[in-house]
């Protein structure tokens, strides 16, 4: 399995024969090399989406277009995706779980956050925000998605038992470095932690020594955009 971060929330996951694009935000990413583009989608087979915002899914249309990539989200998004750019979809709901090929599982779970559209009237609904548990090769990711601590993590713990967890973690928008690690602490018995949402922007935390410190014993590995993680 192969985890490349594309900067902010968004990653490039190789594994059990796809290429899954995670909430890839390329255009306008301060963090991300646009000249590094078709680089960062090559062989692109699906984009999973959490939610509606322009920093997780503004690019996913032209990704699809380009790729022949599948998006794949929450229902209410995918519908307004597909009709408005003409590009095939796979919707589904929280605790719903869809194929990926022979060998790649993902469910979707809860998340606590917001998700909308920008449109010249203001934001539109687009459907709620989630999160992601992708199954494949021995390895259980759990993708947070922006969200703060919640409850429902242990179910998601005590259902998908996740040895790596994907964890957004800069603070104003989501969780920070201290209640990402709380979550960790609290609900998961991670083996791997990769922090993401931070970095991008000077409002966001900017290290995550505060998350290393807090989760003793656990791979905490702060990601470097286009290097790849090989677990």
């Amino acid at each position: 399995m192969k985890i490349t971060w594309l900067g902010h929330s968004g990653f490039r996951i190789e594994t059990g024969g796809q290429v899954l694009l995670v909430d890839p935000w390329l255009t306008g990413n301060p963090m991300f090399p646009e000249d590094r583009w078709s680089e960062a989608v090559a062989g692109a087979t699906h984009v999973l989406i959490s939610h509606g915002h322009g920093d997780h899914a503004a690019d996913a249309p032209a990704i699809a277009k380009e790729t022949g990539a599948v998006l794949v989200g929450i229902y209410d998004l995918m519908q307004w995706l597909g009709g408005k750019h003409g590009v095939e979809t796979i919707g589904f709901n929280k605790g719903g779980t869809v194929s990926l090929g022979e060998v790649v599982k993902v469910t979707m779970v809860n998340a606590v956050h917001s998700s909308s559209v920008d449109s010249p009237e203001g934001p539109v609904y687009a459907g709620h925000e989630a999160g992601f548990v992708i199954e494949a090769e021995g390895h259980t990711i759990y993708f947070s998605g922006d969200t703060d601590v919640m409850a429902d993590m242990a179910i998601i713990n005590d259902l998908h038992a996740p040895d790596i967890g994907i964890l957004c973690a800069g603070g104003h928008f989501t969780m920070d470095m201290k209640r990402a690690a709380h979550a960790a602490k609290t609900f998961f018995d991670f083996k791997t932690v990769i922090p993401c949402h931070y970095r991008t922007f000077p409002i966001l935390e900017q290290s995550a020594e505060a998350l290393k410190a807090a989760l003793p014993g656990v791979d905490v590995i702060e990601p470097e955009v286009l290097a790849t993680i090989e677990l």
